[in-house]
């Protein structure tokens, strides 16, 4: 099933507009509104947590929006249940073999029909209002390619921090090039709001890679410079169950590097390789202190960023800060 989706499917159904419209004696069809922002939902393997993702888009109130939910060939009972879903709550859903999350990202940008969009996972959460409070802040500075806000951890069976998660916090007020390909200042790929047209000027998302965010959000603030960091929207209660992408960290950190090459003619770039082999020496420290010490010839560096992390070999895990 093909369906675009707004909030007039949402269960207040008198905040909609047009149902706000037959409340006050207009007559006029209930038909979808042009979408402001298009949510991309990438399903893949996550059915125990499929449900709960989607619900909590369509619950957004306050803005036109559509979801598009496209699922990577699953294996596991999310098409099943993203099917009952689209036929309950009207939501643009396609099944299709496994491509990859790269390329479900493309598919599902070059349908989406609002001026604005987010991505989003199949396994997290989205708090009430994110929608409509950064499409208000992406009207109001139209100068800008897109925003991004803050996250709240959530554990694996959906307890919410009272918190935000403090290293987020370090982008506001925006966030420059060369903070993000240094590695000074991080941002999270459940987080962000973009104008359409302005990703899809730049290509979408770069194929060459495995995961999608650090490779468009470093060429979207190389092309259209600083973006802002909202301290007070949080966009995302992201779910740590374990199999997150993070957790791979010699995987996740070698691509990283891979990355960065692209941009091997900047001034920087000598610094960033020397701080993104210390970012992965720090992870590996933290959580695999044995994997950190074999790799000690490939990630040790001559420079100040190795060796602030270096003592955390040594230091037990109960006692160190992620």
């Amino acid at each position: 099933m093909e369906y675009s989706v707004t909030n007039m499917f949402a269960q207040k159904m008198t905040e909609n507009v047009y149902v706000k419209a037959f409340a006050e004696g207009e007559e006029m069809e209930q038909r979808e509104l042009p979408p402001m922002v298009s949510v991309l939902l990438a399903s893949y393997n996550h059915e125990k947590y499929i449900e709960a993702a989607v619900r909590s888009v369509m619950e957004q109130k306050g803005v036109a929006f559509e979801l598009i939910v496209l699922d990577d060939g699953s294996k596991d009972k999310s098409p099943e249940i993203l099917e009952k879903l689209s036929a309950e709550l009207k939501f643009r859903y396609i099944h299709r073999e496994n491509k990859g999350v790269v390329a479900t990202l493309n598919e599902m940008l070059e349908l989406a029909r609002g001026k604005y969009f987010c991505t989003f996972s199949s396994d997290d959460i989205m708090p009430p209002d994110r929608l409509r409070k950064q499409s208000d802040y992406l009207v109001s500075h139209p100068e800008a390619a897109g925003c991004f806000g803050q996250v709240k951890p959530m554990s694996e069976n959906g307890i919410v921090s009272e918190n935000l998660d403090p290293v987020f916090l370090k982008s506001v007020p925006e966030i420059r090039f060369e903070e993000f390909f240094l590695g000074l200042k991080p941002l999270h790929g459940c987080a962000e709001m973009f104008v359409t047209e302005k990703v899809r000027r730049l290509g979408g998302y770069d194929t060459r890679f495995f995961f999608e965010d650090y490779p468009l959000y470093l060429k979207v603030l190389y092309e259209y410079g600083p973006q802002p960091v909202l301290p007070d929207i949080v966009c995302c209660h992201y779910r740590d169950h374990g199999n997150n992408m993070h957790a791979n960290h010699n995987r996740m950190y070698a691509e990283f590097l891979r990355i960065i090459e692209l941009y091997k003619d900047h001034k920087l770039y000598s610094q960033a390789v020397k701080n993104w082999k210390a970012n992965w020496f720090s992870a590996l420290a933290y959580a695999q202190k044995g994997e950190a010490l074999k790799r000690l010839p490939q990630l040790a560096t001559f420079s100040a960023a190795f060796f602030k992390r270096l003592p955390k070999l040594f230091i037990p895990r109960m006692f160190l800060k992620y």
